[in-house]
């Protein structure tokens, strides 16, 4: 009884360091996402989602990959434990993403998989991160290790049906059927570029136009430019209306 007491504990106490890793990298990226916001008034993450590993799965993929049944056999051989899934809306806010974590000092990318340069053959798309997290329990500090999978609205979409297809066919897909996958896959990333082009357009539209108003409310002397002052615009607006 005392044996089993002794692995309850030691099993919960190592599930909550990944639960508390997962926590700060939350707030961490709530944080980014929050400054981003401010300093650039957009947003490059829709939504995220966290998730745990339960220790039965863990268990089993441990049984599976033929390892010692050991926490720090554990650790080494399973990455995911810990996950969360990051949702852009374009392509180039995923690479933003991973740069922002790049430069926090407390946290160290490990491993990266871009199955976005580099899709999977059935056409998955998505950027991989394994990160080192620290944890600060009560009496030491430990680096732990969480994935991060960052992609946009429509591979997240095509992943979670490609998901569903599987399952419902007990992973035994006709082949039929994987091909027109692939062709969705294959559209989901043509939409992912089209889309990411016309909001590029859109803001160098907004881009000019603000230029344009901003030259229309300075004057040049002798080829200097002077912003003209905030209380003569309105003066002359007011008395251009008068004299209407």
């Amino acid at each position: 009884m005392e044996h089993f007491k002794r692995f309850k504990d030691d099993i919960t106490r190592f599930m909550m360091m990944y639960k508390f890793a997962l926590d700060s990298l939350e707030t961490k990226i709530e944080i980014l996402k929050e400054e981003f916001q401010f300093l650039h008034d957009y947003n490059p993450i829709e939504h995220t989602k966290s998730r745990m590993k339960s220790p039965e799965s863990i268990f089993n993929k441990i049984i599976r990959k033929g390892c010692d049944i050991t926490f720090p056999s554990i650790r080494m051989h399973i990455k995911d434990i810990a996950g969360m899934r990051i949702t852009c809306s374009f392509v180039t806010d995923i690479y933003r993403i991973r740069d922002m974590l790049l430069v926090q000092s407390d946290l160290t990318i490990v491993e990266t998989k871009d199955y976005i340069r580099s899709p999977k053959p059935n056409g998955y798309q998505s950027l991989h991160l394994i990160v080192e997290v620290p944890v600060y329990m009560s009496d030491r500090q430990e680096r732990v290790n969480v994935e991060v999978q960052i992609r946009t609205i429509a591979m997240d979409f095509w992943a979670s049906l490609e998901h569903k297809i599987f399952y419902k066919y007990n992973e035994s897909v006709p082949t039929r059927l994987l091909q027109e996958l692939k062709e969705a896959a294959d559209s989901a990333a043509a939409l992912d570029k089209q889309m990411e082009r016309l909001h590029d357009e859109i803001a160098q539209i907004k881009e000019d136009r603000e230029e344009q108003a901003n030259a229309s409310k300075r004057i040049i002397i002798d080829d200097e430019s002077f912003q003209v002052p905030a209380a003569l615009l309105e003066w002359i607006d007011k008395n251009g209306q008068g004299n209407e």
